[in-house]
């Protein structure tokens, strides 16, 4: 009798680029399994570095989501997030190289000159649904193998379970074979407390719409745990007066809007109940401010 052949454990690092809107975070969210990375309409909704965990048989993939690599504004939060893309990419094993399908333009290609050829990269044609010809599809995905060498061309949509089942199968043998690095039952190395604050930043994106600009945030003030009641207390950071009046709304009812849904995320994401309390304050021009934007908790 023959013993049983043991797989070597693989584990890595890829990182997931693209400039804003094509669809980074929720792909994030697909590959995991879980909601972890906020999304919206709005660009430059992802502002941190992220690493989502998916642990599947002898593999632990670490997907790392970035923010959108900003082209347009050059304030002091964008070269930030900027630092935080070209900075991820410095440390990983793979890439995803995230697109829309059937598209590429001038901000795509200055995302595609930052990667590393050295480093196996995966095309990404993401939201395969919107391609309303599928015989454009095969002359583009030429010409973007063309553009770079890809591992891999993969047009897909992050909402199909099959599409995201097939991404992990193309990945993991990419992945060096060493010891995994988190446990496998982990789903990310964020804490709470960040994940409090992405939530209520996202129900702020969305309630708001295209009223409020992007340069808002959320600092958490407290964070507890009270038994089985986590009590969390933050401020949404705002840039002038009249956009205060935006996320308060009439009678405060967009404030409790953003309340009550943020609070319900984070009972399903945490399993437990959620006290939230919010409060919101003007600070002009923080985002042109390199030592405001790092006392916000960028990097």
């Amino acid at each position: 009798m023959t013993d049983a052949i043991t797989l070597p454990q693989r584990c890595g690092r890829l990182a997931i680029v693209g400039q804003p809107n094509v669809g980074k975070s929720t792909l994030l969210n697909a590959l995991i399994g879980q909601k972890l990375s906020i999304t919206s309409r709005k660009a430059q909704t992802t502002r941190h570095q992220l690493q989502g965990i998916r642990t599947e048989g002898e593999a632990q993939l670490i997907f790392v989501d970035t923010p959108g690599f900003q082209t347009r504004h050059a304030n002091a939060l964008n070269r930030t997030l900027n630092r935080t893309v070209t900075a991820v990419l410095g440390g990983v094993d793979a890439v995803l190289f995230v697109v829309q399908a059937g598209r590429f333009d001038l901000a795509d290609a200055k995302v595609l000159d930052l990667l590393d050829p050295g480093t196996p990269t995966l095309l990404v044609a993401n939201k395969l649904d919107k391609v309303h010809r599928r015989a454009d599809l095969l002359p583009w995905l030429r010409d973007m193998q063309s553009r770079f060498d890809f591992v891999h061309l993969v047009p897909m949509s992050a909402k199909r379970v099959p599409d995201i089942q097939r991404l992990l199968e193309l990945c993991t043998p990419l992945l060096p074979e060493q010891p995994w690095l988190f446990e496998a039952d982990d789903l990310t190395d964020r804490s709470e407390r960040f994940l409090a604050s992405e939530m209520v930043r996202e129900k702020l994106f969305r309630l708001t719409g295209d009223e409020l600009p992007y340069t808002s945030t959320v600092v958490i003030d407290e964070f507890k745990l009270d038994g089985v009641m986590r009590r969390i207390a933050a401020t949404i950071v705002v840039e002038r007066e009249g956009h205060k009046g935006m996320v308060i709304g009439a009678g405060g009812e967009r404030l409790k809007r953003i309340g009550t849904e943020a609070r319900q995320e984070l009972e399903r994401l945490f399993d437990g109940k959620v006290f939230l309390q919010l409060w919101v304050k003007v600070r002009s021009g923080w985002h042109d401010s390199e030592a405001r934007v790092r006392s916000f908790g960028y990097e």
